[in-house]
């Protein structure tokens, strides 16, 4: 085939560009969900049950992740400026504070039965 009728290539020579901090820490954010789907997935496929009031508790790195990514986002390009950036920091990991017991106790609900099942059996 004549040189002259080959597709044009792209630039050879331009090398690796690794990913932005901000895409970095926004890719963390989806490894941290994906394990948690997994667990979840797992634990229907032992136990034949889905585990329900858990809205609360994945709000919660999604929370620590956006305050992340704002401070990554004004080190790594100075937007949307310090005061602002840590501001909503400060508040995204407070939310997370305060919903965390809130999850927590979702959580713990699934397993109500299973523990009145123990204490009954055991005392």
């Amino acid at each position: 085939m004549p040189e002259d009728k080959r597709a044009p290539r792209p630039e050879e020579g331009r090398g690796y560009t690794p990913a932005s901090p901000v895409k970095r820490t926004l890719a963390w954010i989806g490894v941290v969900y994906m394990v948690i789907l997994l667990a979840l997935t797992t634990y229907f496929y032992f136990t034949g049950t889905g585990l329900g009031n858990l809205g609360p508790l994945l709000t919660v790195p999604g929370l620590v992740g956006l305050g992340i990514v704002s401070l990554v986002s004004w080190r790594s390009t100075g937007k949307p400026g310090k005061g602002p950036a840590i501001a909503l920091a400060a508040l995204c990991w407070l939310l997370a504070l305060v919903t965390l017991p809130i999850g927590i106790i979702g959580l713990l609900s699934n397993f109500s039965q299973f523990y009145t099942v123990v204490i009954t059996w055991g005392g």
